[in-house]
C-alpha cells in the first residue's frame, strides 16, 4: 500500500472457515526443528531455550493428558500461573483438544479465583504450587472441578504436570475446530460490578495480527525478539505480545519477576537483544526514573503501551531517552488493540490513541447510537465484523445485548476524533466528570498533572459540589524524594490550568503513597469516588 489511508480502503479482512489457535502460532512454525519460539530465565537468572517443535510436542502431550482426564470439545481448563513456559504447553494442549482455555492471573486471592472458577465451569485447573493451594483451599465448592494439576517438583504423581506429560503420547493432532469456536474465557478486570467472561474464538488472534504489524513497525523483521512483563493470563500479555509474536514465528522472552524492577528491565532487554516491547505505562513511568538507560546497549527498535492513557511526557522520553518510538494503543478484553500508532506511516501525536488501524470501524457514538461531530467526546464503539470482538459474554445474554446497538460494539470508554482522525481518549462513560455543564475526561487531567516533574502518577475524579454539580479533584503519588507540601499542591494545580483550561484543573489535590488498583495495575477511579462518597457520606457523583 502507497500509504496508511490507501491501506485502510483496500484491506479486507480474510477469516478461514476452520481455524485453530495452537496450530496458528505453533504447529505451522514447528516444521522448522530449528525455529527459535522462547528464551525463559527462572528466577534464579537462568535461561533455557524452546524451540516451536518443541512445544509443539509438548502441547500434544498435553492434550494427551487432558483426553486421559476426559475433557472434550468446548470443556474449561483454567491456567493459574505466573510467565513461565507450562502457561504456553496448557494453552496449546487446550487448543488442541478443542477445549476452552480459562487464563487467571496469579494475583487473584481464593475468593476471587472461586468466582470465575465456578461460573465458567471449570473442570481442570493447571497451577504452580501457590495457586494449586488457592484452588485446593475452594475445591469442595466447585462441583465441576475434576483435577488440579501441580506445574512444580514434589506433587503426588497424579498431579504432577511433569510426570504427567513425561508419560503421555506426543500423537496428537490439532481439533479441526472452526475459527468461529469457542477457545477462550477471558474475565474482564471488574472495576464495577462482578467481572464477566469474554467468551473468544479461535478467530480473534486474526483481529490482532495487522495492528501488531503496524504498531511495530512492518514487523516481523529476521532478527526481531518481543517481551513483556505483562502477565499472561491478560490480554495485553496474552494477544497483544504473546500469541501474535508467535503467529509471525518470532520468539519471545518468559520472566519469573515477583515484581517488576525497571533496571533489570533494561538489562534484561539488552541481554536478550530484545527489538520490541509492550510495557503499560506505570512500567515505563518506572523506567523513566533509571538514569542514561542508553548505557544497557540496547537493540530495541519500538516500544508498545495502552491498557491505561500514556501522557506526552513517556512519549518524549522514549524519542530523546531511547531513541525509540513510543507506540500508544487502544483495545478491550472483548476487542483488540484497534486503534494505535504507527510512526513509519503517520506521525505520532503525543496523548493521543492513534488512528483506526485497517480493517476495522469505529464510531464515536451519542446516546442514541449516530455518530458524534468531529471534535466532540462520544462513546468508542466498533463493528462487529472485525474478527477479534468476542461472540458473547460467558452465561449472561443479558450484558451481551446491552453492549451492542445494532452491530456496534459499546466499549464504555469515551474519545473524540480529529479532522485528521486521530483519536483521544477521555475516560470511561462512569469515569466523566460533569462540572458546571462542562463534561471533563480524566485522562487528560491527569495527563496534564503527570507533567508535573515532581508526579509519579496521578489519579482525577469528579466529587459533588454545590455549586457546580462536581468539581475535580485530583490524587498524585509523588517521585521518591520528593516532599508534599501547600506549595507543590498549587504548583500541579497551575500546570493543569497552563495545559488544559481553567475549568479543567483540579480544585483539589491529595497525596498519596499508593492507589486502588485492578489486578492489572490500572488505577480504580471508582475506588477513590466511593473513598469521597464516604467521606461526605453521600453518593458518589459518578457521571
Amino acid at each position: 500500500y502507497g500509504s496508511f489511508e490507501e491501506a485502510c480502503r483496500r484491506f479486507r479482512w480474510r477469516v478461514p472457515g476452520r481455524y485453530n489457535l495452537a496450530e496458528a502460532v505453533c504447529g505451522r512454525h514447528a516444521r522448522d526443528p530449528a525455529a527459535a519460539a522462547l528464551s525463559y530465565e527462572d528466577e534464579r537468572g537462568q535461561t533455557r531455550s524452546y524451540s516451536f517443535a518443541e512445544l509443539d510436542r509438548l502441547g500434544n502431550r498435553f492434550a494427551t493428558v487432558l483426553a486421559q482426564f476426559g475433557v472434550g470439545r468446548g470443556d474449561r481448563v483454567a491456567i493459574v500461573m505466573p510467565q513461565r513456559p507450562e502457561v504456553l504447553v496448557a494453552h496449546l494442549g487446550i487448543s488442541k483438544r478443542g477445549a476452552i482455555a480459562v487464563p487467571l492471573s496469579k494475583l487473584f486471592a481464593a475468593p476471587a479465583l472461586e468466582y470465575r472458577l465456578h461460573h465458567s465451569g471449570t473442570s481442570v485447573v493447571v497451577a504452580d504450587t501457590p495457586n494449586a493451594a488457592k484452588v485446593d483451599e475452594i475445591a469442595d465448592r466447585l462441583p465441576d472441578l475434576r483435577h488440579v494439576l501441580v506445574a512444580d517438583p514434589g506433587a503426588p504423581p497424579e498431579r504432577n504436570l511433569a510426570v504427567l506429560l513425561d508419560r503421555a503420547s506426543d500423537r496428537h493432532s490439532a481439533a479441526d475446530t472452526l475459527a468461529e469456536e469457542p477457545a477462550m474465557i477471558l474475565y474482564t478486570s471488574g472495576t464495577t460490578g462482578p467481572p464477566k467472561g469474554s467468551l473468544e474464538a479461535h478467530r480473534k488472534l486474526i483481529g490482532f495480527v495487522p495492528p501488531f504489524q503496524l504498531l511495530h513497525n512492518f514487523a516481523p523483521r529476521p532478527d526481531d525478539v518481543f517481551w513483556t512483563p505483562a502477565d499472561w493470563a491478560w490480554v495485553g500479555g496474552l494477544f497483544d505480545l504473546l500469541l501474535t509474536a508467535w503467529w509471525c514465528g518470532r520468539p519471545v522472552v518468559g520472566t519469573a519477576w515477583e515484581r517488576f524492577d525497571p533496571e533489570a528491565a533494561f538489562a534484561l532487554m539488552a541481554r536478550h537483544r530484545v527489538t520490541g516491547v509492550f510495557l503499560p505505562p506505570t512500567a515505563l513511568r518506572m523506567m523513566m526514573e533509571v538514569p542514561n538507560p542508553r548505557r544497557f546497549g540496547l537493540a530495541l527498535r519500538t516500544i508498545t503501551s495502552g491498557g491505561e492513557p500514556v501522557n506526552p511526557e513517556i512519549v518524549a522520553w522514549g524519542r530523546e531517552s531511547l531513541g525509540v518510538p513510543v507506540h500508544e494503543f487502544y483495545g478491550q478484553t472483548e476487542t483488540t488493540f484497534y486503534v494505535g500508532n504507527c510512526s513509519a506511516l503517520f506521525p505520532v501525536r503525543p496523548g493521543s490513541m492513534g488512528r483506526v488501524f485497517p480493517g476495522y470501524r469505529v464510531r464515536i457514538m451519542n446516546e442514541a447510537g449516530g455518530e458524534v461531530p468531529l471534535g466532540e467526546v462520544g462513546e468508542i464503539s466498533v463493528h462487529r465484523d472485525a474478527p477479534s470482538v468476542l461472540l458473547e459474554y460467558w452465561k449472561d445474554p443479558e450484558a451481551t445485548r446491552r453492549k451492542f446497538v445494532g452491530d456496534w460494539f459499546r466499549t464504555g470508554d469515551t474519545a473524540r476524533r480529529d479532522r485528521d482522525g486521530y483519536l483521544w481518549f477521555q475516560g470511561r462513560n462512569d469515569d466523566l466528570i460533569k462540572s458546571a455543564g462542562y463534561r471533563i475526561g480524566p485522562a487528560e487531567v491527569e495527563a496534564a498533572m503527570l507533567a508535573h516533574p515532581a508526579v509519579a502518577e496521578a489519579a482525577a475524579v469528579g466529587i459533588p459540589d454545590a455549586v457546580r454539580g462536581q468539581i475535580v479533584k485530583g490524587f498524585v503519588r509523588l517521585k521518591a524524594g520528593t516532599t508534599a507540601s501547600p506549595g507543590l499542591a498549587k504548583e500541579i494545580q497551575e500546570t493543569v490550568k497552563r495545559r488544559l483550561a481553567a475549568h479543567q484543573y483540579p480544585r483539589e489535590i491529595e497525596f498519596v503513597k499508593d492507589f486502588f488498583r485492578t489486578t492489572t495495575g490500572k488505577i480504580k477511579r471508582s475506588e477513590l469516588r466511593e473513598q469521597e462518597a464516604r467521606r461526605q457520606g453521600g453518593s458518589s457523583g459518578g457521571a
